[in-house]
């Protein structure tokens, strides 16, 4: 995947695998996480032009607490937190659920913001307008998924985020280097929204993009 990313052009790449409460995709439980932790840190000292950040995508549970500990969540580069579970709540207590978790002192981003699958099932329940608003004043970044069945964040939604001033990170769902070209769907979709490169996280150089995320750790 890193060589990939390097072949692509990337300057780093994040692997952000499901935490502990996702089981139905085997997501990662705290020894494994650290196992992989330790073995993207010996990957780092050998790779050359391109950096492997270690990620996680934290399930925020239903009363918008993270899935994994403080003292775990510390010692990674960046944490992704989504809904994974308990759509059936009130809008209220939805919003609720998703504005307590961006309060967390470790959290860099918020995933699925709206959660649609196209053609599939329709978005959450949620005030998505006060969850950019928290964004911009918490400081954290949202995720367009550049994925063409997932495309989270509706041209609204990305305009309200540009004029408040919060970052999209332009993801893809990666299992295989092939998925890598679905960048391109992401692209489009935030080119369609009429934002620009200041306004996309992950246009940053890795020793920006690292100062940024540092700022959503208080």
């Amino acid at each position: 995947m890193a060589l990939a990313g390097k072949s692509s052009g990337f300057e780093y790449l994040a692997s952000t695998e499901h935490s502990r409460c996702l089981t139905a995709t085997h997501g990662l439980d705290l020894l494994r996480l650290a196992r992989q932790c330790d073995e993207i840190d010996q990957l780092n000292e050998v790779l050359e032009g391109i950096t492997f950040l270690k990620g996680i995508e934290v399930g925020i549970l239903e009363d918008g607490s993270l899935d994994l500990p403080d003292n775990v969540l510390v010692q990674i580069d960046l944490v992704l937190g989504a809904m994974h579970s308990n759509f059936e709540l009130s809008r209220a207590r939805e919003t609720e659920r998703i504005l307590r978790a961006m309060s967390h002192p470790h959290f860099t981003m918020l995933a699925h913001p709206t959660g649609r699958l196209i053609q599939q099932s329709a978005p959450y329940d949620v005030d998505t307008p006060r969850i950019i608003r928290k964004a911009r004043n918490r400081g954290c970044f949202l995720e367009l998924n550049a994925h063409p069945e997932r495309l989270y964040l509706f041209d609204t939604y990305c305009q309200m985020a540009k004029e408040e001033g919060v970052l999209i990170s332009i993801n893809f769902v990666a299992h295989s280097t092939y998925d890598f070209a679905n960048m391109r769907f992401g692209i489009g979709q935030a080119r369609r929204c009429w934002l620009e490169k200041q306004n996309v996280l992950n246009t940053r150089s890795l020793c920006e993009l690292g100062a940024l995320i540092q700022r959503t750790m208080v």
